[in-house]
């Protein structure tokens, strides 16, 4: 069954509309409009929220639970029609949304999974010590509590596993946080039709209507009502460096400056080592283009650059790469912007001085092409514009003419997501010379594999230095997630009857 968008924005469990609107921009199918939210309608969502969170925050691990499960099956029950309208809006496959479907469900149910377990709670015990000389220890407890409402911006680029229903919600809501998300407007249909599976199991599991709400709108006075609201405590986001620095300026300006836990990208280098070319060439060329093209190049993972040693298997790296991209063509953007952004981006690539086009395209539209460009380590480190990222299937190639000048690449990265070493046993020494430098500069690092595609589990490790995110000792995937939105409180000399029940029932 189709699903056809109210247009309206969920608050407190009602679906409200207001005067002004804003209109979506699918790739196929009819334009829709959508109501945008209004600074009071805001305001309404943020109050229910902290009011929901006084219940929320002492509702059981088992509650919790229950209700990402639920959120998790509704979600399922929609299944076709959140692939029908997602495609309509986004021009992803169908296939690519199944999958991301398939994760979105998958992490919630991690998360119940992981609450239940409880080890995310850090509970520690220092009984008293009433004869200790020469003062006596109190007893003292902690355990990790909720933090408040947590305000969620969706991303562009993955309509369902960083929007609605999340990793940032999915986390905030195990955690015991309630959670208003700004839906993004790329995708406001796919947006709601989540936010309505996320209502039916805040009704089926009998949690508090302000456990979640969803804004939308594509003005700039949404967002920033939302992160200035005195009740949000926290903010995660996904998206440019550009919004989520704004953002994240709001957030410390505030009377009471908040956390911001932003994922905004990186160009994500890719190290290919000499044993590694003399062996694979053509296989890591096919491998890198095939990374670089995936989704458009529309990952914040995408593998934007290659620092390689000058020789014969380089040029052989770089002719497999050449063919590789050629037989691509040209594919649908996810938005108008986007693809505007990416071609001003190449050509922006190409006109710095030094740097060689092997590979050029014109994307027309909402479409984008690969684009290959190459140059030298000297002038890569004298144009920092070098090491911005561009927001689509664009590669390049650093050629380095020593393993110290390779070093100078790792030195100059500002913060990665991730840093990937193409590896043989005989590289094991150039890698071991470059890793206590790539170590401080990503939050994932990887051998013999690419970066796109990032696993939900509890090892994950999606962020790193700034600007990659704004919290270098976060993540905004795995379940370590859950820590943005818990703090440590310790009870001091206190009786059972009054501890959380996660510390009277250890």
């Amino acid at each position: 069954m189709s699903f056809i968008p109210q247009g309206a924005n969920l608050i407190n469990g009602n679906w409200v509309r207001s005067q002004d609107s804003f209109t979506s921009q699918p790739v196929s199918g009819a334009p829709q409009s959508f109501s945008m939210a209004t600074e009071e309608q805001v305001h309404q969502a943020c109050v229910a929220a902290e009011a929901a969170f006084v219940s929320f925050s002492q509702t059981s691990r088992q509650q919790r639970a229950e209700l990402l499960n639920a959120i998790a099956d509704e979600i399922e029950t929609r299944g076709d029609a959140i692939t029908e309208i997602g495609a309509s809006e986004t021009g992803l496959p169908a296939a690519r949304l199944q999958g991301e479907r398939g994760r979105t469900t998958g992490q919630l149910r991690l998360f119940a999974q992981h609450i239940l377990n409880g080890d995310y709670l850090d509970r520690r015990h220092d009984e008293a010590l009433p004869d200790r000389q020469p003062l006596p220890r109190p007893d003292l407890k902690m355990v990790q509590r909720p933090v408040g409402p947590v305000a969620v911006f969706g991303a562009s680029n993955f309509p369902l596993a960083f929007s609605t229903a999340g990793g940032d919600t999915a986390s905030a809501l195990a955690a015991g946080c309630p959670v208003v998300v700004k839906g993004h407007e790329a995708h406001p249909g796919t947006c709601e039709i989540v936010a309505d599976a996320i209502r039916a199991a805040i009704e089926a599991t009998k949690m508090p209507a302000g456990v979640f709400s969803l804004v939308q709108g594509n003005a700039r006075h949404v967002g920033q009502t939302l992160v200035e609201h005195p009740c949000i405590k926290a903010v995660g986001f996904t998206g440019s460096l550009r919004g989520g620095r704004a953002l994240f300026d709001l957030c410390a300006q505030r009377p009471e400056p908040i956390p911001f836990f932003a994922e905004m990208g990186s160009i994500n280098p890719v190290f290919m080592l000499p044993g590694a070319l003399a062996q694979r060439a053509q296989a890591i060329g096919q491998g890198w283009a095939g990374s670089l093209t995936m989704g458009v190049g529309q990952f914040c993972t995408n593998p934007g650059i290659a620092v390689v040693l000058s020789g014969s298997d380089t040029n052989a790296f770089v002719k497999a790469t050449q063919e590789a991209l050629a037989g691509v063509t040209a594919q649908t953007m996810l938005t108008d912007g986007i693809a505007n952004a990416y071609r001003q981006g190449c050509q922006r690539m190409r006109g710095v001085s030094g740097v060689t086009a092997l590979l050029t395209s014109e994307g027309l539209e909402r479409s984008g092409s690969p684009y290959l460009l190459e140059t030298t380590v000297a002038n890569w480190l004298e144009n920092p514009e070098l090491g911005h990222e561009v927001f689509g299937p664009l590669g390049m190639v650093v050629r380095a003419e020593s393993p110290e000048e390779m070093l100078q690449i790792a030195e100059a990265l500002e913060g990665q997501l991730t840093c990937t070493l193409q590896l043989e046993d005989s590289d094991i020494p150039a890698a071991q010379a470059l890793l206590p430098t790539l170590e401080r500069k990503a939050g994932r690092l990887l051998v013999n594999g690419f970066p796109t595609g990032v696993e939900v589990c509890n090892s994950m490790v999606h962020g790193g230095p700034y600007p990659a995110s704004t919290n270098f000792g976060a993540t905004s995937v795995g379940t370590m997630a859950i820590r943005r939105f818990v703090r440590p409180v310790c009870y001091q000399n206190f009786p059972d009857a009054l501890l959380p029940a996660d510390l009277s029932t250890n």
